[in-house]
């Protein structure tokens, strides 16, 4: 009987426990942090490009005000996206693609816009925990 007992708290204890750290949120913390390093490491590939190339940023990136889709690194097919494989190599590595992006896909989940003013804006809209990653500069 009093086998049961100590089993059945030590059980309560871990259900506290488990609910205490939420290992989901933690998870979707971490994804999220990677989204905002995506965001920031892609901005920043983009101003050094467009420093080595006198202020001329890389051919495709849209104006306005609809952000468009950037496209994986050597994507088979950049329908309607954003390719930047002119950054690959000297100014970043590879093309981060967020967490969620499906695998085999063409597109990186990030998206690039270049408005009116000048400012650059690259957002990753498939947050967890926040409403939308965003970095203009």
């Amino acid at each position: 009987m009093e086998l049961l007992l100590v089993i059945g708290i030590i059980g309560v204890l871990a259900a506290m426990v488990i609910i205490a750290i939420n290992p989901n949120k933690q998870l979707a913390q971490a994804r999220d942090a990677k989204r905002r390093a995506d965001v920031n490491a892609i901005l920043n590939a983009v101003y050094q490009y467009a420093i080595d190339h006198q202020g001329i940023l890389p051919s495709g990136i849209p104006s306005g005000t609809t952000p468009k889709q950037i496209c994986v690194t050597k994507a088979a097919s950049c329908n309607g996206g954003v390719d930047l494989d002119v950054l690959t190599g000297s100014y970043i590595v590879a093309m981060p693609t967020d967490p969620h992006a499906p695998v085999n896909g063409t597109g990186t989940d990030y998206f690039i816009m270049h408005d009116s003013d000048g400012r650059l804006t690259i957002s990753a809209p498939l947050t967890e925990q926040s409403s939308e990653i965003s970095t203009t500069r």
